[in-house]
Order: structure tokens, then sequence, then C-alpha cells
């Protein structure tokens, strides 16, 4: 559905992407990470067509960006990270509007309309005007109105930015709907631990070249080394640390305050004799876990927060 080839954008001697190389599939919900200036909003515009490379192939749905920019419109929906609104129009004249840009007309229109604003849940804000809605709900009726003409690929830049914690918790909602559908979802954001939940591929971009680009378990696999778990004693949490040095494959113990956390050695996956030992030894388990690692710490772990 979306295929780079060293898609490369210059202005003057900065290069705001280098040699992008990127292959989505139809269904896979794309999470592009990113220091600000790294590329992302540059790469999806040009993926929209509203940007010229300097050199490099990019396709969409088997169009060329250089060739067929009218048909990738007809098939991608874009929203941007700002967008502006009319401020005299009500939200459903508002989608009515872009509807009859897309040459949706008649009945299909209105009904198209509904049908949006139902998803997005918006419908008991139809005859609202535009500037009276909050910031969540604005970016709700700009993804509302990027699905009016039902396109293949969505192309999303940051559209949980800014919001509360509620309004995030229903974008996040809206993209796993989406998702359902079978639909080809690109979209940056810098809200990490979520996009897991939500992604099955992951980019991560820095000062405008792809240092990462794969599934999200290979991810998070990459960006840690050792094994680290976490273990939890009722009672002598010293004495569980001191065997615990001395059990094959530990390579360090460091007691904290709630628990113990245990490195295992490189390359060591199998820690099953662990809790086997301790309560052999007399000891009552109240955790024993895997230090879980999400893409925020992955994320550090991976780049050096430098933009271009």
């Amino acid at each position: 559905m979306i295929e780079t080839r060293g898609l490369t954008k210059i202005y003057g001697e900065f290069y705001a992407v280098k040699n992008l190389d990127l292959k989505l599939d139809r269904g896979d919900v794309f999470g592009f990470i990113g220091p600000n200036g790294s590329g992302k909003t540059t790469t999806m515009r040009m993926l929209a067509t509203l940007l010229q490379p300097t050199y490099g192939e990019a396709y969409v749905c088997g169009n060329s960006i250089y060739n067929k920019p009218k048909e990738i419109r007809r098939l991608i929906g874009f929203m941007p990270d700002f967008f502006g609104v009319y401020d005299d129009m009500k939200v459903l004249e508002y989608l009515e509007f872009f509807a009859a840009a897309y040459r949706i007309n008649g009945q299909q229109r209105r009904k198209k309309c509904e049908q949006v604003l139902e998803l997005v849940e918006l419908t008991y804000k139809s005859h609202a005007l535009v500037t009276s809605l909050s910031r969540g709900m604005t970016q709700r009726l700009g993804l509302a109105r990027t699905l009016l003409h039902d396109p293949q690929v969505l192309l999303l830049d940051e559209p949980a930015s800014g919001l509360d914690p509620r309004a995030r918790i229903e974008m996040r909602r809206l993209l796993k709907e989406l998702r359902k559908t079978g639909k080809t979802i690109m979209f940056s954001s810098h809200i990490l631990p979520e996009l897991a939940d939500v992604c099955n591929k992951v980019g991560i971009i820095e000062r405008g070249v792809m240092e990462v680009n794969a599934d999200v378990e290979e991810v998070l696999r990459r960006a840690r080394s050792k094994l680290l778990l976490h273990v939890g004693v009722r009672e002598n949490a010293e004495g569980a640390a001191k065997l615990l040095s001395q059990m094959d494959g530990v390579e360090a113990v460091e007691p904290k305050e709630k628990f113990i956390v245990v490195t295992m050695k490189p390359g060591v996956s199998d820690y099953s004799h662990l809790p086997t030992l301790l309560i052999e030894a007399g000891y009552k388990l109240t955790r024993f876990n895997e230090d879980e690692i999400d893409l925020e710490r992955a994320f550090m772990a991976l780049t050096k927060g430098i933009t271009a």
C-alpha cells in the first residue's frame, strides 16, 4: 500500500529526509516516532503529494507520487497536525462542504456525513458551531473529514497532539476501530507508551534517517539487551537477594525498596528454576515477573534525541 525507495528531501544542504526506505502492506498500522524536526511531517507530506521530493521513489496503492498524484489523493486521507476550520459553519455543514469537494452528492452526502459523525461519536454535536468544539472534538472532526471518501490509506500527523488523557483514549479507540476495517494507517505521535496498543509496526526516525523500522515486538527486543526480573518476597529480602546472586544464569542482583531486581546474563531467557529454588529455600514469593520495556524506554534506548 505504501512503499518508498531512497526517498529524500533536501533544503539547501539540510537533509529533512534522507534515503528513506519503507514498505507497508494492507492493514498495517505504522507508528512514526521521532523528535521534533526529525522528518516525520516532511515524509507524510511527500506521500500525500503535497511536497515534491528531491529524489527517490514513493508509491501509494501502486501509484507513483510523480505520475499519479490525483489518483493518490483519491485513495488517501491526510490529517495534518494543524488544520483550519470555518468558524461560521456548523459541524454537519462543515462535513457536507468537504463531501461535496469529494463529489459525494445527493442523499448519499448527508448519509455519509452522518455515518462518520457516528463513528467519531460527534452526532450530538452535528448542529453545533465548529468553533464551539473542544480540542479533542476538533481532532475527531478532522478525522471524520478525512474518512468521508472512505480512503484506503490514512496519513495522520500527530492526531493526539494537545489532547487531554480522556481525549487521547478516545482517539486510540478510534484508531483501533479503523484498524479492524483493514485500512493502512500511518500516524506520528509523541505519546509513545500508547503506540504499542495500536500499532503492529513502528519506525523511529532521527535527523531525517530511519534508524529503526520493524514490528513492535522486534523494536522492544532490540532495546532490551538483557532480561530483568522483579522478585518480591514476604520477608528476609536480603537473604533472598544473596541466594539469587548465587544461582545459574544470574549476572547481578540489586535490592530495591519493594522488590529485588535480578539481571540475567546475556542470552539467558529461561529463568523457570529461580522461583522453584526460592520456594524450596523457604521464601514466600509476593512478586515474580519480567521487567516489561515499553516504547518510550525503547525510544530512549535506540535514539540519541538529536534533531536535524
